[in-house]
Order: C-alpha cells, then structure tokens, then sequence
C-alpha cells in the first residue's frame, strides 16, 4: 500500500487511490479462490483491466500535480544540456544520454522520459538529439573545422553517424548545409 501514496496528491486522496487498488485485488482474489464458472475468466481480466486503468491514470495524474516542479526539470535539463556541451564531456563520455540526464535529476529514465514527452511532445531522446543538432548548426559555420572534428567535439564516435543524423533532422548534409548558408 506504500506505493500507493506516490499516485495520490493528498491523504484523502490516498486513502480514495488504495481503496480503489484494494477492490480492484479483492475481486480478483474472489474469483481465484472460489469456484470456476463460465463468468470467472471475465470477471478477473474486467477487473485486470481496470485495476491497471487506475494505475495509469494514478501515474498520469502525478504530471498534472507536479506541473510546477516538471517546469523546473526542464529548465533544468536545458541548462544541463548546455553545460554538457560547453564542458569536455562529450569528447570523455559521448553523447548525452536519457539516462544520463536522468540520473543528474536522481529520477529514473522512464519517468524523466515520460515527463520530457508530456510537457514537450518529443520524447527526451528527440529532445537530446535536436539539442546536438542545434549545437551542430552553430559550430558548421567555422570553416576552421572539419565536419569530422565538429562530430568529435559533440561527443559522436563516428563522423558519419553524425552526418546521418544531421542530413535525417535538417534535410542537408553537413557539408551541403555549409556551403547553402
């Protein structure tokens, strides 16, 4: 029942989720203990069924609630992004990854992914991705550097996995985006 209070906002709250969850089990442990009839399949995916609706919407609620707290984590996470790519770690870890930026935040990869998707549309890796984008479209246009050490330098370990990526999210590929702009 100890999980059930990360679900609810407020005691009365909690004590409406568990009750909730706790009917959902009792009726599935009242069919399993009593006799199997024609009804008894039914009846125990019925209340599956809706024991894991309640839990999806418990889970989903927990966005709506904390929408304060979930601007912060990405603002947060803008800035760590940031202040990833300004540091020497793409060139000693790579790239960012969910869960690394999760684990600045001590929250796991799924919810930090599921956040990021609820609050912006994209999922947190399409986030990362079009932050290294973004960082590429700005480093592109010093001719000093190859495409190759442009790639390094924002953590990829293969420039033609950067110029993959690159020519999949702007249309161009690296060298074609410099030359046009």
């Amino acid at each position: 029942m100890g999980a059930i209070h990360g679900f609810c906002a407020s005691s009365q709250a909690n004590a409406t989720c568990a009750g909730l969850i706790l009917d959902c089990l009792l009726k599935i442990h009242f069919e399993l203990e009593h006799a199997i009839d024609k009804h008894s399949k039914k009846l125990i995916t019925t209340n599956i069924e809706l024991f894991l609706d309640y839990c999806q919407r418990f889970y989903e609620r927990q966005f709506i609630t904390r929408d304060n707290v979930n601007k912060g984590i990405l603002e947060k996470f803008e800035t760590l992004l940031n202040e990833y790519f300004q540091s020497d770690k793409p060139q000693t870890i790579g790239l960012p990854s969910v869960a690394y930026c999760a684990d600045q935040f001590n929250i796991s990869a799924n919810y930090f992914g599921d956040l990021v998707k609820k609050e912006t549309g994209k999922s947190a890796h399409e986030y990362i991705q079009a932050k290294v984008i973004d960082m590429a479209k700005e480093k592109i246009f010093d001719n000093s550097k190859s495409v190759s050490q442009i790639a390094y330098e924002l953590g990829f370990k293969y420039p033609q996995h950067f110029s993959r990526l690159f020519k999949q999210c702007v249309g161009y590929a690296p060298n074609e985006y410099r030359v046009l702009n």
